[in-house]
């Protein structure tokens, strides 16, 4: 029997969707730009790896641009495309649950930015009942920011305060920041906890609980972010393969993300390499029949939301070094997807994430060599064609891509 693996790149996109410009997205390319961005800085982004498993021929089928200065592979090894997201945000859980064959075919509920600079974005009455819940007399913030900017900018007067720093983006998110040892990590899982339901009236997908620790002016993110998410409105991948009896490795933040619904063994990691290496220990471990899925974050949130250019490349060259270690543990009836949950253009104007194709690379003894998959119009395609090589009843969502 056949085993699964796949990756998330998170935030990897190949370029803009048709319906990209309803996003402010047309014209994000987050592969492309980097790429374009190296060429120009005089160090070519170099994937030998990736380039050898059809990722310059993805970008192709996705743009029409082949990326800058990147080697492309004559006779790629496996099957290679680019993917159109048919759910209707460009968030994370949207994503992951339509690559697992359950698109998002309704509309979160969002906290615009308002018109006001500094204007308050959460209810009032809302954030009154959730403070009167967890014991608050207030919170920070409250408005739309980056990860880094709101612990550079609400850190000292969290720690003299003990106000939750709160912010959201353009995702359907209620982010909340809070110092490890000032304020206590457990009891900003608890504050979490008790928002999720009320955001819930919202249509809020996550709230997310966001630690962190350091001294003023060297504030940092910990690895014990925690997602309270909404659960998939409809049966993944892994509901199936749970229901089925076999197992499913989440590694990294797959487990929130499905709300742990259908991961019957998770696997924490805090940053790519660590979550590289937890990767291998996790197909190791994996029996006959099972998946291993795992989401690399670091690109989307160190690098894509950060807009850190030369960060992004050097991850992907770190990720592609890693590549062979990978491949050569895969036994005969393996099958390895790459692909991604959005884009998060590293050059784009914000810090949100983007519209954009995701790459579908499939490699393993199974899969056609040099198959051309061109433009597909689901993420769910790779969920339907993993259920296929796994042997499970077919998913509502996608085709089958070979």
């Amino acid at each position: 029997m056949a085993r699964a693996l796949v990756i998330v790149l998170d935030s990897l996109g190949l370029g803009a969707t048709p319906d990209a410009p309803d996003f402010g997205d047309s014209g994000a390319n987050t592969l492309g730009h980097i790429a374009r961005w190296c060429a120009d800085a005089g160090r070519p982004l170099r994937l030998p790896t990736l380039s050898r498993l059809g990722f310059p021929q993805a970008a192709h089928a996705a743009s029409g641009q082949w990326p800058a200065g990147l080697a492309v592979h004559p006779s790629p090894e496996g099957a290679f495309g680019a993917a159109c997201e048919r759910s209707r945000g460009k968030d994370t859980p949207s994503g992951h649950w339509e690559l697992m064959g359950c698109p998002v075919e309704f509309d979160w509920g969002y906290f615009p930015a308002p018109a006001e600079a500094g204007a308050p974005v959460f209810p009032a009455d809302l954030m009154l009942r959730w403070y009167r819940a967890c014991g608050l007399e207030g919170s920070l913030c409250n408005g739309h920011a980056s990860g880094t900017e709101v612990l550079a900018t609400f850190g000292d007067a969290h720690v003299a305060t003990g106000l939750p720093i709160c912010y959201t983006s353009s995702d359907s998110v209620f982010q909340v920041a809070a110092h490890e040892q000032h304020f206590g990590r457990e009891r900003l899982y608890r504050i979490c906890e008790l928002a999720k339901p009320l955001f819930d009236e919202l249509g809020i997908a996550r709230v997310i609980a966001r630690p962190f620790e350091g001294a003023s002016g060297h504030y940092r993110r910990t690895g014990g972010r925690h997602d309270y998410t909404t659960p998939p409105p409809g049966p993944t991948l892994l509901d199936v393969l749970a229901a089925a009896g076999r197992e499913v490795h989440g590694v990294g933040k797959i487990r929130d993300i499905f709300a742990g619904r259908g991961v019957t063994h998770h696997h924490p990691a805090d940053g790519n390499a660590a979550l590289c290496e937890a990767t291998l220990e996790a197909l190791e471990a994996c029996a006959e029949g099972g998946l291993v899925f795992t989401n690399l974050v670091d690109f989307d949130m160190l690098y894509g939301h950060r807009r850190d250019v030369a960060g992004y490349a050097d991850a992907l060259e770190a990720f592609d070094a890693f590549l062979p270690r990978l491949l050569a543990r895969l036994q005969p009836g393996d099958l390895l997807a790459l692909t991604a949950d959005h884009g998060c253009d590293p050059t784009w104007p914000g810090s949100d994430h983007t519209r954009e194709q995701v790459p579908l690379i499939f490699c393993g003894a199974s899969v056609p060599r040099a198959l051309e998959l061109g433009q597909r119009d689901s993420f769910a395609d790779l969920g339907q064609t993993v259920a296929a090589h796994l042997a499970v009843p077919a998913l509502a969502a996608g085709r089958r891509c070979w």
